[in-house]
C-alpha cells in the first residue's frame, strides 16, 4: 500500500479558497473504526455546495468532501466487517464533518456503513448513491402511504437531476405511469428512455400562479424541487394523494394553506436520507438490488475522474446535470 494518495482538498482561508487534487498521507485522515479503499464515488447537489466558499456544507478546513462511497474494507476494528468485504457508505456526516469520498482511501464509522447487497456492483451502488437512495426511499414512502399503479399517475419534478431520474426508473420498474417534469426541451427522449409515459414543462407544473385547490392531475409526486412548484404540485394532487419531498432547489419556502390537507387529504411526506435508520437504509438497499432496481440503471450515469470533479461540481449547481455522476477512483 502507497504510503500516499490522491483525494480532491477543499481549502478556505480569509482571502483564498481552493479545490484542487492533492497527495495525502494516511495520517490525514479521520480516526475511524474502517479503512476502505475506495472505488467509486457520487456527485449530488450537496457536493457542489462543498465546493463554493458560501455554500454553508463544510464545517472546517482543509477538508475531503463526497457524501457518498463505495468501495473494499482494507482494515476494520469493528468485528462486523473484515478485509475483503464490499461495503457502501452514505450520508451521516460523511462529506460534512467527516472527511468524504472524493479520495483513493476513507476511514469511516463502522455504524455509517452498509454491506454491499447481492445482485449489486461497486459501481451500481453509486450510480444510486445519496440521490439514489433519495429517490428510492420517496417511492418506498409514497407506497407505505397508499400509493400503487391503479391510483393513477405519478409526478416526478425536476426529473432529469440525481434523485429524479432515478425515481423515474424506479417508478417505472414499478409499474406506474410516470409523468417527468423538466426545464430541458432536449431532455424529453432521455426521460422517455427511462420509463416516462409523458413528458411536461416545469410551467405546466407551476406557471407562477398558486391555487389554493386547483385541478387534480397526480395520485403521487417525487419532489426535489421544492419552493412555489410543491405548493402548485400540492394543490393538484387526487383525493387522499402524497407528496413525497426531498429538496429545495426551488426555494424553502412553500407558499400553500391548509385547504389541500383538510379538504382534500392529501399527505406532505419529509424525506430525510441522511439520518435514515440503520435498518431501514439496509432494508432499503437491498429493494434496490431487487425489485426496486431498474434495468435502465446503467444508461443513467457518466464516470468522471477526481481531475474531472471541479467542472463537474460547476455542473451540478448551475442545474446543468443530466443523470448521475459517478467518480471512479
Amino acid at each position: 500500500m502507497s504510503e500516499r494518495f490522491k483525494a480532491i482538498l477543499i481549502d478556505k482561508t480569509e482571502d483564498h479558497f481552493s479545490v484542487d487534487v492533492k497527495n495525502i498521507s494516511f495520517n490525514e485522515l479521520p480516526s475511524a473504526d474502517v479503512l476502505i479503499k475506495v472505488a467509486y464515488s457520487s456527485v449530488n447537489y450537496k457536493d457542489g455546495l462543498a465546493s463554493i466558499p458560501e455554500g454553508k456544507i463544510i464545517r472546517s478546513y482543509p477538508f475531503i468532501p463526497g457524501i457518498d462511497l463505495s468501495g473494499i474494507v482494507v482494515s476494520s476494528e469493528d468485528p462486523r466487517f473484515r478485509e475483503g468485504d464490499k461495503v457502501i457508505a452514505t450520508s451521516y456526516e460523511i462529506g460534512v464533518s467527516h472527511y468524504g469520498g472524493f479520495s483513493e482511501y476513507a476511514r469511516i464509522p463502522g455504524d455509517w456503513i452498509v454491506p454491499l447487497p447481492e445482485n449489486l456492483s461497486l459501481e451500481e451502488a453509486m450510480i444510486y448513491g445519496t440521490a439514489g437512495f433519495t429517490a428510492a426511499l420517496s417511492v418506498q414512502r409514497l407506497e407505505d402511504n397508499g400509493l400503487s399503479p391503479e391510483k393513477g399517475r405519478v409526478l416526478v419534478t425536476g426529473a432529469t437531476g440525481g434523485v429524479g431520474s432515478i425515481a423515474v426508473s424506479i417508478l417505472a420498474k414499478r409499474g406506474y405511469e410516470v409523468v417527468a417534469s423538466t426545464g430541458k426541451a432536449t431532455e424529453h427522449n432521455f426521460l422517455h428512455t427511462l420509463g416516462a409515459m409523458e413528458v411536461i414543462s416545469r410551467e405546466q407544473v407551476f406557471n407562477g400562479n398558486v391555487k389554493a385547490l386547483d385541478k387534480q392531475l397526480w395520485a403521487g409526486a417525487v419532489d426535489p424541487v421544492g419552493g412555489e412548484s410543491l405548493a402548485s404540485v400540492i394543490s393538484k394532487m387526487h383525493y387522499s394523494g402524497s407528496v413525497a419531498v426531498s429538496g429545495l432547489t426551488g426555494g424553502g419556502g412553500v407558499p400553500t394553506s391548509v385547504f389541500p390537507f383538510i379538504l382534500r387529504g392529501i399527505n406532505l411526506l419529509g424525506i430525510d436520507s441522511v439520518n435514515c435508520p440503520m435498518d431501514v437504509r439496509t432494508k432499503l438497499w437491498n429493494r434496490m438490488a431487487t425489485d426496486f432496481k431498474p434495468t435502465v440503471l446503467h444508461s443513467i450515469s457518466k464516470e468522471v475522474t477526481l481531475e474531472d470533479l471541479p467542472e463537474t461540481l460547476a455542473i451540478i449547481l448551475k442545474g446543468q446535470a443530466r443523470g448521475r455522476y459517478i467518480v471512479k477512483l
